[in-house]
């Protein structure tokens, strides 16, 4: 089964509309980004339609290929102050340290669960439920429409990144899998024939082939990258002829990642008095 992640998406978003008057008039969420990045801009004019979709004001702060990570820090400031939520939208230029970026980001205006103090592990937050990453939040949502039990089933994340492989890895732990983790340098893609759950998230357009899974397996493809001009993703296309479940790309879960972006900024932020 393909899934339709436009779909979902806008069930989530107008059910997020439905309740949006219980927030301040004016909210809004902030953007730290490269200026010079067209990946990172074509994903930000994205989650601004969503925004705007939601009456949410999008506040960007570029930052220039030359800018430093002390003038990044002050950009950081400044979305803290009047946001609601802040987005690293990476990369950065690199030069800018990432790990000191992330350090300052208050734990209660990260959106994407992309620090220590926030993600799957966490039980509370500030008297609230604890929000997931994005992404691993998509895949939960899948599971769920899909019918899919990860429980007891052999599950290989490809990548070990921030946003999709380290939390998505997590959550299937918590959701009762095993699961192996395949990276440039730790396990191999042949690890991939007997599993039941795939998540990729490389970024390595037709990475994954047909004759590298398992008859039914459910494949999560969350890895983006450009391809002729298009975007792709980690799979080939032809995934879908052997998969049980099968997110292409575009319009699997990115868009249902989006949607979860701004649930999270709906559990964070401050309720209307």
């Amino acid at each position: 089964m393909i899934v339709d992640g436009r779909k979902i998406a806008d069930e989530i978003i107008s059910e997020l509309g439905q309740n949006r008057n219980t927030f301040p008039p004016k909210l809004c969420i902030g953007v730290l980004m490269g200026q010079e990045d067209a990946a990172s801009a074509s994903f930000v004019k994205i989650k601004e339609r969503v925004a705007d979709r939601l009456q949410v004001v999008v506040v960007r702060e570029l930052l220039s290929a030359e800018a430093t990570t002390d003038y990044a820090l002050r950009a950081l400031e400044r979305l803290s102050k009047t946001c609601a939520g802040v987005i690293v939208q990476m990369p950065l230029p690199a030069q800018i340290d990432l790990g000191a970026i992330l350090d300052a980001l208050p734990a209660h205006l990260d959106v994407d669960a992309i620090t220590e103090y926030q993600g799957p592990s966490s039980k509370k937050y500030g008297g609230r439920s604890s929000i997931y990453a994005p992404v691993a939040a998509a895949v939960s949502e899948i599971f769920v429409r899909m019918g899919v039990s990860a429980h007891g089933k052999n599950a290989v994340v490809v990548g070990a990144g921030k946003l999709v492989g380290a939390p998505v890895a997590d959550l299937l732990r918590e959701l009762g899998s095993s699961v192996s983790v395949v990276t440039q340098n730790e396990g191999s893609l042949t690890d991939l024939k007997n599993a039941d759950i795939v998540v990729l998230g490389a970024g390595e357009p037709g990475l994954v082939t047909p004759d590298m899974l398992k008859e039914g397996v459910v494949l999560i493809d969350a890895g983006t990258s450009e391809a002729s001009g298009r975007l792709a993703g980690d799979a080939s296309p032809a995934c879908a002829e052997v998969a049980s479940v099968f997110t292409p790309v575009p319009g699997g879960i990115g868009p249902i990642a989006v949607a979860m972006i701004f649930k999270n900024l709906f559990t964070l932020a401050p309720i209307k008095n």
